[in-house]
């Protein structure tokens, strides 16, 4: 039977070995801001007088220690290497109260920006970079929604199956709590599709983002691009929206 086997085995070949798994990695270290850039509204790219981004106890914070009120200073500080097929996931936490002098909208409402525009190619005045967003938003506010929504600034994406003109697309997170510390994970596949989850739960689901033609700061964009205006690639961006909001454990794992 020995001899039988032996043969046919090699005949047939080995097994081929499976596909090598990407690790996760770490972009952030816990204590540094290494690697990332803040880009602040009426401020240059990495200029942070205030210290509206700070490390606190391992997280990365969005502080209004400094802040009294809230004068159109939105943030965002950027991840130093642009991306396009990845998984990213971070824990988040929304906590304490809303600065005075911001819109409703801005109650409890950070995000996660993705695909944007380098931090270098912003005006100077934009309040917001160019991009997809993971909206995070925590209860109470003035409006009760959920989390995990999708906003787009400057884009467009493909939703049930057409090409959505919403500037915010909701999830079907449940409403959740200023002060929980939340699962998030962002998937962006080399197809274009998209998933957001929270707590482990895919809660949206879309595709083929694109530059709106028809957006002041995607102009620019899609000239630069030869008048392109699909949407592959790009920075992500942790967003300061006028609540602090802590964020750790920040991982991603490249599928690219």
């Amino acid at each position: 039977m020995r001899l039988f086997l032996l043969p046919m085995l090699a005949l047939l070949g080995a097994a081929p070995a499976p596909a090598p798994v990407a690790k996760w990695e770490r972009i952030f270290d816990g204590k540094t801001l290494a690697g990332w850039t803040p880009k602040i509204t009426g401020r240059a790219v990495g200029e942070d007088p205030l210290h509206m981004f700070i490390v606190h106890d391992g997280a990365i914070r969005v502080s209004h220690a400094n802040y009294t009120k809230f004068e159109g200073e939105f943030g965002h500080l950027f991840w130093k290497t642009p991306l396009k097929a990845y998984r990213i996931r971070l824990e988040y936490r929304l906590f304490g109260e809303s600065l005075p002098g911001i819109k409703e909208w801005q109650a409890s409402n950070s995000g996660l920006m993705f695909h944007s525009q380098a931090p270098e190619t912003m005006r100077r005045d934009q309040p917001f970079p160019v991009s997809l967003e993971l909206q995070l938003l925590g209860i109470p506010r003035p409006t009760q929604e959920p989390t995990g929504n999708l906003c787009t600034p400057g884009t467009t994406v493909v939703f049930e199956g057409k090409r959505d003109p919403r500037h915010c697309i909701p999830s079907t997170s449940p409403l959740l709590p200023v002060g929980r510390w939340t699962r998030l994970e962002l998937e962006v596949l080399p197809n274009g599709e998209i998933t957001h989850f929270i707590d482990g739960k895919a809660v949206l689901h879309y595709s083929a983002p694109e530059l709106d033609p028809g957006d002041k700061d995607a102009q620019p964009l899609i000239a630069a691009a030869g008048g392109k205006v699909q949407l592959g690639q790009g920075y992500i961006a942790l967003q300061s929206e006028g609540h602090q909001i802590d964020f750790r454990n920040i991982e991603l794992q490249r599928l690219d």
